[in-house]
């Protein structure tokens, strides 16, 4: 997934190519995936966009947005495989082997927008996303607001950006605020934006920081470490424009692909093993003889809560009133980096609150049928899938005859009718009151 580094570089490219041209042609398909789901469509980013000009572009961590003249501006997140290619000159972050010949038709294959330019000589430009997990949006509003309104608003400071927002004093604060591990709490864009699996492995590398142990158990001169690592990996790497090539050599970034792959090395060149673990749902490259654990991390912490105590910032324990053998949840869980999957901040508690009640509505909805209509069977039913032409489409939904129960049939016919209802008498208090 394009993180920090890759988004500057197109950012770069963008400012190079399309800044102060206007655009003579839009084209964009529709896509319920790329547009829909963030609530527009090709057609209407095809109308907002024709014969507008660019005026400038920006970034927070992974988001990027176009500049127009005037509202609405575009703002774009790359998903896993997203990338906007030019078609005079190559951008993308990884570069051809030696001898491979650029063939590409154009617009090349996956796009999801095209752009020509008025001005001479003309620049075409197309977003393209094979998985179609990038996400195109139109924000209406003024260019200066941008940051202010969702989804960006929800997300932490740009380490690049926002240098003098990512202080050591907000870190400190942040990382003995939150019980988690430390790589996780860096992929969470909640906290900060625009670090993924790559940079988070590199800064943990850098830090001679275990992934895995608990933000809240690091020592003060840790964070330290940790705050500069944070800053020299960012900076170096958007200031290199994500070119791998220009990385130094001591970066874990040159040797941490060996993963599943056969004849791959799996050490560094001074022979430290590089081995992998999942921390935060992702697959993490760490080397154990410079990454130490200092301090308990995930299997620690569940087995210290289950005796009923907690590892302060001393890293000694103490009670902290529960009671021994019942389990202490971590109010923080470990933190996926979905992107624009799960943009919105989930409410606390909510779902709780209401899982009583959904609990009785769906016992009393299985009295009321029969195996065949379970709620497990319909929604399963309805699920299934199949791909055309590269995109997801609803199957044919399976027409199914639903059987009477006896328990249905057995109450229709034993109902009586008004007549003899109003003639049987009501009970009250266990009496048969005659009316």
């Amino acid at each position: 997934m394009p993180e920090i580094a890759e988004v500057a570089r197109i950012v770069h490219y963008i400012r190079k190519h399309l800044v102060g041209k206007t655009l003579s042609k839009v084209i964009a398909i529709e896509d319920a995936n790329v547009y829909g789901k963030v609530g527009t469509s090709g057609p209407d980013f095809q109308k907002a966009l024709a014969g507008k000009k660019i005026v400038g572009a920006g970034q927070q961590g992974k988001y990027f947005w176009l500049v127009m003249d005037k509202p609405p501006h575009p703002l774009m997140h790359f998903g896993m495989t997203g990338w906007l290619k030019f078609k005079s000159e190559d951008t993308y972050y990884y570069q051809k082997k030696a001898g491979e010949e650029d063939d590409e038709e154009w617009p090349p294959r996956f796009w999801k927008f095209h752009l020509v330019t008025k001005e001479e000589p003309k620049v075409e430009a197309a977003f393209v996303d094979s998985r179609r997990f990038a996400r195109i949006r139109l924000l209406d509003c003024a260019a200066h607001d941008i940051r202010k309104i969702s989804p960006l608003k929800e997300n932490g400071p740009d380490p690049v950006v926002d240098n003098e927002l990512v202080t050591l004093d907000w870190l400190l604060e942040l990382c003995r605020r939150k019980k988690i591990p430390i790589k996780a709490l860096l992929l969470d864009q909640a906290n900060i934006s625009g670090i993924g699996n790559w940079v988070g492995d590199e800064i943990m590398y850098h830090a001679k920081m275990h992934p895995e142990q608990y933000s809240n158990t690091l020592s003060d001169e840790q964070i330290a470490q940790l705050h500069q690592s944070l800053h020299y990996i960012c900076a170096t790497a958007v200031d290199l424009l994500a070119d791998s090539d220009k990385f130094p050599e001591d970066w874990l970034f040159k040797h941490r692909w060996g993963k599943g792959k056969k004849d791959a090395p799996k050490s560094l060149p001074n022979g430290d093993k590089i081995t992998f673990l999942t921390v935060g749902g992702r697959t993490s490259a760490v080397v154990p003889s410079r990454q130490k654990k200092t301090g308990p991390v995930a299997k620690e912490m569940s087995e210290e809560a289950e005796s009923g105590q907690e590892f302060g910032d001393d890293k000694k324990p103490k009670t902290n009133g529960v009671k021994a053998g019942k389990k202490r949840k971590s109010k923080d869980a470990d933190v996926k980096d979905t992107g624009p999957q799960s943009e919105a901040p989930e409410i606390n508690g909510a779902a709780n609150e209401a899982a009583p009640a959904k609990r009785q509505r769906k016992s009393k909805f299985k009295e009321d049928l029969s195996d065949e209509e379970s709620p497990a069977a319909v929604p399963k039913a309805r699920s299934k899938k199949t791909k055309t032409a590269g995109h997801d489409a609803p199957a044919e939904p399976s027409i199914r005859e639903p059987k009477a129960t006896a328990t249905k049939q057995k109450r229709t016919d034993t109902k009586a009718s008004p007549a003899a209802t109003a003639s049987a008498g009501k009970r009250r208090s266990g009496r048969l009151i005659r009316t």
